[in-house]
């Protein structure tokens, strides 16, 4: 079993990892899912030993790793994002190399080598260039090496990407296979969807902390919980189905369109059920109700955009571990392409005054296209529409006559 408690990594004022808990159960295929710079790559590389965390600590099988660096080097194997193989080594000769650091030489370790290959379905590219392997091969031979020790677990650090659809066909059946020989599996990606095909557990991280973990039959209750309940009446009835509505405490958010009524519901299973069963009571006929299908991308966005609403970055700090890119406001007289300012102008003569890159005015329109009236070009409403077609909801207003819109809570 895996074990993080309280890992903590900072770089200067921005936390990479804040006090990161998490646990992996033996035998897991465990998704570790977030955006880019949200911390997965960072605790990889502080659970097998690439990295140094400022607190914390790594837990294998009840017993301290970061202090340990030989034990830890014998329970874990790395797939890391990006790796390089050695240019003059055939396919065989790269993983007896391998096999070799761990002192495993002879006949026994061509077997051995042989059997990995075969394993990852390499094992025709035996006497095969590494050099000339497609992307997919290597991945698969990475993860072969990685396999030569023998670990009780496997962290792989953006297997897929990269892949076309085959090649990440044959990733997922080859880890499926580990992980039904009881390996304990932890796979990074920023794409929930994929994980979710592949993994039993699922992890989303954001800003250095785990924000939701669970089995997947319980990240897609959770998106279908998210998904508002649409409700189809009879026409006559939709004034009087709203102001029942209305009175739900679940109820937090309703939106009607002629006889469609759509509602943002926080109860589960059972106040669905008893809603039903009120509206059926009070006679509103109902022509359907169901939860609109719940989506995993979705649930990632509300994750991850609730997440940094409760921790926005500081002015000027790194965004996900990175500096924005595109900003030019210099930073205590140095603009970001390093140029020195001079008497407002930077060295390399282009001024900061106000005017553009290419010398003309602005004329009250900012050099990406949004006028300075408070409405952007691409959303202007028209009749009730903006541009891109999506509906607009209004209370009473003039060209949405059909449309209504309530808000519970405390608004």
């Amino acid at each position: 079993m895996l074990e993080i408690k309280n890992l903590t990594k900072r770089y200067g004022n921005f936390y990479a990892l804040r006090n990161l808990n998490l646990t992996v159960e033996d035998g897991e295929l465990f998704g570790f899912v977030g955006a880019n710079g949200a911390g997965k790559t960072t605790t990889m590389r502080i659970c097998v030993g690439l990295l140094d965390a400022d607190s914390g600590e790594v837990f294998i099988d009840g017993k301290r790793m970061l202090s340990n660096h030989r034990m830890l080097s014998n329970k874990i194997g790395y797939v890391p994002d990006f790796f390089g193989v050695y240019n003059a080594f055939t396919t065989m000769e790269y993983m007896q190399f391998f096999a070799a650091t761990y002192g495993l030489v002879g006949d026994d370790a061509d077997n051995l080598c042989m059997d990995l290959l075969r394993l990852v379905k390499l094992e025709h590219k035996a006497d095969a260039d590494v050099n000339g392997l497609s992307r997919g091969m290597k991945q698969r031979l990475c993860l072969a090496r990685a396999l030569v020790h023998n670990p009780d677990i496997l962290f792989l650090d953006e297997p897929a990407s990269g892949l076309d659809p085959r090649a990440r066909f044959e990733l997922k059946e080859i880890l499926k296979n580990l992980s039904s020989m009881g390996k304990t599996i932890i796979i990074s990606s920023h794409i929930l969807p994929e994980l979710s095909e592949m993994c039993t557990t699922i992890g989303i991280i954001d800003h250095g902390q785990l924000m939701l973990k669970g089995t997947i039959d319980e990240i897609h209750r959770a998106a279908a919980m998210q998904s508002p309940l649409l409700i189809t009446v009879d026409p006559s009835a939709v004034d009087m189905t709203f102001q029942i509505l209305q009175e739900n405490p679940n109820v937090q958010h309703l939106t009607a369109r002629a006889n469609l009524i759509e509602v943002v519901f926080t109860g589960n299973k059972q106040d669905e059920a008893s809603l039903l069963s009120e509206l059926v009571s009070k006679g509103v006929p109902i022509l359907s109700f169901n939860r609109q299908e719940g989506s995993l991308e979705a649930l990632f966005m509300q994750i991850v955009t609730r997440a940094r609403g409760q921790n926005p970055q500081r002015p000027g700090a790194p965004m996900g571990g990175r500096m924005p890119m595109g900003n030019p406001m210099p930073m205590n007289g140095m603009p970001m392409n390093g140029a020195p300012m001079r008497n407002g102008m930077p060295m390399n003569g282009m001024p900061m005054n106000g005017m553009p890159m290419n010398g003309m005015p602005m004329n009250g329109m900012p050099m990406n296209g949004m006028p300075m009236n408070g409405m952007p070009m691409n959303v202007a409403p028209m009749n009730g529409m903006p541009m891109n077609g999506a509906p607009q909801y209004y209370n009473n207003q003039p060209g949405a006559a059909n449309q209504r819109q309530y808000m519970g809570g405390n608004q």
